[in-house]
């Protein structure tokens, strides 16, 4: 069993380094740790500092979690990143990323992340790709299996609105864009 996020909210962190010196804090749920002194956690949270790069991330993961590779939520929302980094796409049982309230300018840096078939919950408003028309047709076309976006639920005509402007990708084609990640 799972316990509660690892929170590391609210640390003024510049960098995930940072966070190695960090405790994290304590919620209503105390947080479990395995004989290795690692969170049986598979929920990371990170926002509210200025975190400009993901560099690190599976350093980080695996400082405090006791299963790194299991994780599925990850909250990186107001810190200052500008882009989607493609670090965030080594994390396949992530089911929940929360990006709001950065600086993200990219809409096709959305593309990346096409490979978490897990992924169905993401936020990315507060960037600067929601200006961009269009920019929820695209992230629900570029992540078919998306059931919420900035809150709020994927509805079946948005997914059908999505699928006539996705480009169809045979499997050698999906298979080339693996490797991108």
């Amino acid at each position: 069993m799972y316990g509660p996020p690892v929170d590391l909210s609210f640390n003024n962190m510049r960098c995930l380094a940072g966070a190695l010196s960090q405790v994290p804090r304590s919620g209503l749920r105390p947080l479990s740790m395995n004989a290795d002194n690692k969170y049986l956690s598979r929920s990371l949270r990170l926002c509210n500092n200025k975190i400009t790069s993901v560099e690190g991330l599976q350093l980080t993961l695996s400082h405090f979690l006791a299963q790194p590779s299991k994780l599925g939520w990850l909250d990186l929302s107001f810190n200052k990143l500008t882009c989607i980094d493609r670090v965030l796409c080594e994390l396949r049982e992530l089911r929940v990323l929360y990006l709001h309230g950065n600086r993200i300018w990219n809409l096709s840096g959305v593309d990346k992340l096409v490979e978490l078939q897990h992924l169905h919950t993401i936020t990315l408003h507060g960037n600067a790709i929601e200006n961009y028309k269009g920019y929820r047709r695209h992230v629900i076309s570029a992540l078919p299996q998306l059931k919420r976006m900035d809150f709020s639920a994927v509805t079946r005509q948005e997914r059908v609105m999505a699928n006539v402007r996705r480009p169809h990708r045979s499997r050698d084609t999906k298979a080339d864009h693996s490797s991108q990640c």
